[in-house]
């Protein structure tokens, strides 16, 4: 049988054999040549209205001056052609561009999640768009992310810094980019900044595992040069200390959150004559992993883990975290942007959050032997 030819407009891609046929255009006029780049302009709605351009912008500034009949046609303009106003020069003109930025450690981590959503609702209630970006924990990607930021005018910089060093920062704070830190302070230079007690909460969370009799409790946790890692491995050794017993370095390991790394570290705190009884996480993905590792283990082993992570209270049994506030980290840093911006604050101050220990079974547990 003999196939017909194919229309004229359709083609077929030689490397998958998928058919193209072109999208149909139903508005012409708006796209004339090209598809893409010609965007309807306050020209384009005057013209199709039959007003003049002063009226347009009146109607699209919501300004008073044009009769219900005269603002009724040029709204069915604008709908007809799809015409979007263009803030540029509008902000540009009065000095802000009603948009933030949000420089983030990992996107994919979920602490990040209620964190940058607080930050986009306060940005939301104050009329600004938030912007936010990954530095995937390497310094010179959060500098690189941070001042392309700034580059585009952001009127200021919510940062969870991955570096030590924010003095690329201080031309921009002295234009009147408001900027400040969450979760991490800032590396040499005085800046608002908006912590969780790690500190405190490593220690109770210790300090809980010592109340159920544990004496052999291991510490594993992120790189560190990380403020947070460093402030919760400091809150181990003041609780162990607290509690008159010596601390064996075995029981001590920090680096990357790798499932690897803390699997191997794990595995050797839990072997050998003396294995540890109990676990201390730095961190919600450190938590993860030894939660898989000692699902492996025939003995009992109590865990702690800093942060919360999702189904830990449908583990059997539960997991027993300290639990800080993601939310309210981000709220807090970002109400005091807004702050800065609006000129209602002087000095910059270091605000810390309390945690929370929350008992639900792992870290109940008595030492097995």
């Amino acid at each position: 049988m003999v196939r017909p030819a194919p229309p004229p407009w359709e083609t077929t891609d030689d490397r998958t054999g998928q058919r193209i046929v072109p999208e149909t255009t139903h508005r012409a006029d708006r796209h004339a040549g090209t598809r893409y780049g010609n965007r309807p302009t306050m020209k384009d709605v005057a013209a199709r209205a039959g007003v003049g351009l002063k009226t347009v912008s009146r109607v699209v500034n919501g300004e008073p001056g044009v009769t219900p009949d005269t603002e009724r046609r040029v709204q069915e303009a604008i709908d007809a052609l799809g015409f979007r106003r263009n803030d540029s020069a509008r902000v540009l003109r009065k000095g802000r561009t009603a948009s933030i930025g949000l420089v983030l450690e990992d996107l994919a981590d979920p602490f990040y999640g209620p964190l940058s959503r607080a930050v986009e609702e306060v940005a939301r209630a104050h009329g600004a768009l938030l912007i936010n970006g990954s530095s995937a924990e390497d310094p010179e990607r959060e500098q690189e992310l941070a001042l392309a930021l700034c580059a585009r005018r952001v009127d200021g910089l919510v940062v969870i810094p991955a570096g030590d060093d924010h003095r690329y920062l201080e031309p921009e704070i002295r234009a009147g980019v408001a900027t400040v830190f969450v979760d991490r302070p800032a590396g040499r230079i005085d800046a608002d900044v908006v912590l969780s007690d790690n500190y405190g909460g490593a220690r109770d969370g210790v300090t809980h595992l010592i109340g159920h009799g544990h004496r052999r409790i291991g510490f594993i946790g992120d790189m560190p040069r990380i403020h947070t890692a460093a402030e919760r491995l400091r809150g181990y050794r003041t609780a162990m200390e607290d509690a008159g017993i010596p601390v064996d370095e075995r029981w001590m390991s920090l680096g990357t959150t790798s499932p690897e790394r803390v699997r191997r570290a794990a595995q050797e705190m839990l072997g050998g004559p003396d294995p540890v009884t109990a676990i201390f996480t730095g961190n919600n993905r450190v938590t993860v992993t030894v939660i898989r590792v000692l699902a492996e283990q025939t003995r009992r082993v109590s865990l702690v883990g800093f942060d919360d992570i999702e189904l830990a209270d449908l583990l059997q049994p539960g997991v027993t975290v300290v639990a800080q506030d993601a939310a309210a980290l981000g709220r807090t840093a970002a109400e005091r942007l807004f702050r800065q911006l609006d000129g209602s604050l002087v000095a910059p101050e270091r605000i810390e959050l309390p945690t929370r220990l929350i008992t639900r079974g792992s870290g109940e547990l008595p030492p097995a032997d």
